[in-house]
């Protein structure tokens, strides 16, 4: 039931997912919930970044989410990944941005980040138009797309801002130095593994995949200071190349003063959640990144301390 997808052969892997797409049932949207394709200005000399906003019906100022859809850098799109943006704008009242960034290795690195924060950017400035309340924005995404967010919210402390209430983080890519015992161990789990890491940043990266002047906006893993970042909330998988990775960067935010909620899954792998999801596991899974994220964006405003911005 599962798909085979092997990063080593892109031009495969994403015709398997544009299959999968099309055998899909079309999703329909919680009630209440209004979903609004657009675009919104990209980052200096780049092209408009596309969007999709989940929006519940109108009421007081809400909280915001800019999330980012998972697939390795490579794979996916924000049309393909609707369910959990939508059932986060109707289970927390929320206004959600999808981002639409750019893939590699079309477009490498910091093709994606910089989508992302321009999406951040706008999503901020925009507030009023929303009916959002700007001191309640939080950021987030699945797998690729975790350390995209995370990527995103080391951006936006060494700018200057957007001001980020929450980050969240599911199953998320941060490393790509691949050295933890779950990244040596896992060659061969369902969906993600070594192999597809080892191409994944590879097609991101280039070959300053694993080099030591791989940024750590592009791996928030080798950030050297995670002080002043938002409270975070991560989860990971007992059967995941990505779990250690996970749970160390949650351990080095607590390290730096930063609150952090970690949840290890034993006995799920890499995406589980969202294929089996009328499993027990997966309905607690879910359950629990919403109150994390319900919690997170009602908390207290965080400090955006001055940082220098790294260069690329």
């Amino acid at each position: 039931m599962l798909p085979d997808l092997d990063l080593r052969d892109l031009q495969a892997a994403r015709a398997t997912m544009a299959t999968l797409k099309v055998a899909m049932p079309p999703y329909v949207l919680p009630d209440g919930i209004r979903m609004q394709p657009g675009t919104v200005p990209g980052p200096a000399g780049a092209p408009d970044v596309p969007v999709l906003v989940f929006s519940p019906e109108a009421g007081e100022a809400r909280p915001a989410l800019l999330y980012m859809h998972g697939g390795g850098f490579v794979l996916g799109d924000a049309d393909g990944d609707k369910e959990l943006p939508a059932l986060l704008a109707a289970e927390i009242g929320a206004v959600v941005v999808s981002v639409d960034y750019r893939l590699a290795p079309e477009s490498p690195f910091p093709a994606a980040i910089e989508d992302c924060y321009a999406a951040l950017r706008w999503l901020a400035e925009h507030a009023s138009e929303l009916g959002v309340d700007d001191t309640r924005i939080g950021i987030g995404g699945v797998s690729a797309g975790g350390g995209l967010a995370a990527g995103t919210a080391l951006l936006a402390r060494d700018r200057g801002g957007p001001a980020l209430r929450f980050q969240f983080f599911d199953v998320p890519e941060l490393d790509d130095r691949l050295e933890t015992p779950s990244m040596r161990r896992f060659v061969d789990t369902p969906l993600w593994n070594r192999p597809n890491a080892v191409a994944s940043w590879r097609h991101y990266l280039g070959p300053a995949a694993g080099n030591d002047a791989v940024s750590s906006y592009a791996a928030p893993a080798r950030a050297v200071d995670l002080s002043g970042l938002p409270p975070a909330y991560i989860s990971v998988c007992e059967f995941d190349p990505l779990r250690d990775e996970g749970i160390a960067y949650a351990q080095r935010l607590v390290q730096h003063g930063v609150p952090a909620e970690l949840h290890l899954y034993p006995g799920a792998f890499h995406g589980s959640g969202g294929l089996i999801p009328t499993a027990e596991l997966s309905r607690r899974m879910r359950d629990e990144l919403i109150g994390a994220v319900r919690r997170g964006v009602r908390a207290g405003r965080t400090r955006v301390p001055a940082h220098p911005a790294e260069t690329w």
